[in-house]
């Protein structure tokens, strides 16, 4: 684990590296909404909204993912971490800065690209920032630094939107490509300030054994009782995710009667109330179990999805929808919780490899069949579904509710 003293551990918020990792994520955020924002704009306004053009994004955006979540989290537990970020963000930089002279030059295509090398050098950098957080966070304090990154991501799911916006109307694509690739190089500087990881022994060991170690990944999984019904709970809220994420504009156009510019409204309600929900937890994330912690997300999960697919009343569905967000950061903070305590710190990236893709390919699976469902049936019945979804995620945590995760201290320091 961390070389911090355990006699008397000192503050979460005097840890170094926590307070190195989240300026960094503040940068990052930075410039990944105004890259959002200004892609999503600038294809709308140059393709005439679309819907293909724009649906590439999504698919630049997650495809990575499906094919580098694997194999970027084998190399994140080979490779130095601290050295590793570094690199992905100088890379990040670098790529941002190539596309903005092809699209300089009049290939507006290669807007796509931003998004996509975006992705994929997210998919070494995230798991070796998950081993970097075993190894200098005190085991006690996981779930709580969890919940303050739980809170970072929504005070920019708040903002975010707002400041991509901004940044794209007032200055332009090419602008805004640029902040992208400035608070990336910015990023790598801070993260320069990171403790050492001392990781060196174990890249030396696993050298040359990528096979071998991709397929331990897997078989790390399938051996934890823990870790497979975490996976099954990524499948079934990545579902139910996905497909209410998909259809929230007609719940906005036909329960409620309202335009599409009201989803904005939804999303800030939702928003802030992750932000409190994140702060709530982080108080009192060390007294309770995170296996408790992401059953009382899913459960929420499963109320507040069906009242909004019945509910015509825009206070009622605002009210829910806060409800909902002030709960969300239990099932984030629950899984990231859960995969940090039960994996041992020489295997976190590969963990994390194989049960991601699980939570995004199916919002991307769910999402794909939304406008088929759409069709066929009311959207009552389909976020009824989706609650059942939910419902069933927390109904998997039984078997492993009072399951304690296993003491990896001892061999974490010898790596």
């Amino acid at each position: 684990m961390s070389h911090t003293d355990s006699a008397n551990p000192p503050s979460l918020f005097r840890n170094r590296f926590l307070q190195t990792i989240l300026l960094s994520s503040v940068l990052l955020q930075v410039g990944i909404w105004v890259r959002n924002f200004a892609i999503l704009l600038y294809v709308a306004d140059r393709t005439n909204n679309d819907p293909y053009a724009i649906s590439l994004i999504s698919v630049a955006e997650f495809a990575p993912i499906f094919v580098f979540s694997f194999i970027g989290g084998t190399f994140a537990d080979r490779w130095r971490p601290k050295r590793t970020m570094i690199w992905c963000d100088l890379l990040s930089a670098v790529s941002v800065f190539g596309v903005l002279l092809s699209i300089h030059f009049g290939s507006w295509e290669s807007v796509y690209l931003v998004a996509f090398i975006s992705a994929i050098l997210s998919q070494f950098s995230q798991p070796s920032s998950m081993r970097l957080f075993k190894y200098h966070v005190r085991e006690e304090q996981l779930q709580q630094g969890m919940a303050l990154f739980q809170s970072l991501m929504a005070i920019f799911m708040v903002l975010g939107p707002m400041l991509g916006t901004f940044v794209y109307s007032n200055f332009g694509l090419e602008i805004s490509i640029a902040v992208m690739g400035v608070v990336f190089l910015l990023s790598a500087l801070v993260l320069i300030r990171l403790p050492e990881d001392d990781m060196k022994q174990q890249t030396a060991a696993v050298k040359g054994q990528f096979r071998k170690d991709f397929v331990e990944g897997f078989r790390y999984v399938w051996r934890s009782q823990v870790l497979r019904m975490l996976g099954l709970a990524f499948i079934l809220a990545g579902l139910a995710v996905g497909v209410a994420q998909a259809l929230n504009l007609f719940i906005v156009t036909e329960r409620l009667g309202k335009t599409e510019e009201f989803l904005q409204y939804m999303l800030m309600v939702n928003g802030a109330a992750m932000l409190i929900g994140g702060g709530i937890v982080a108080v009192f994330a060390k007294r309770v179990p995170p296996q408790l912690l992401l059953s009382i997300g899913m459960l929420a999960g499963a109320i507040c999805t069906t009242i909004v697919g019945f509910s015509t009343s825009v206070p009622l569905t605002l009210s829910v929808q806060f409800l909902n967000g002030l709960v969300f950061p239990c099932i984030h903070i629950g899984i990231s919780t859960m995969i940090l305590k039960w994996s041992h710190s020489s295997i976190v990236g590969r963990v994390n490899g194989v049960l991601n893709p699980m939570f995004v390919g199916m919002m991307v699976v769910s999402m794909s069949f939304a406008g088929a469902l759409k069709a066929s049936f009311s959207l009552s019945t389909i976020f009824s579904g989706a609650g059942i979804l939910f419902l069933l995620g927390a109904l998997v945590m039984i078997p492993i509710m009072n399951q304690k995760a296993p003491d990896h201290t001892a061999a974490a320091q010898e790596t």
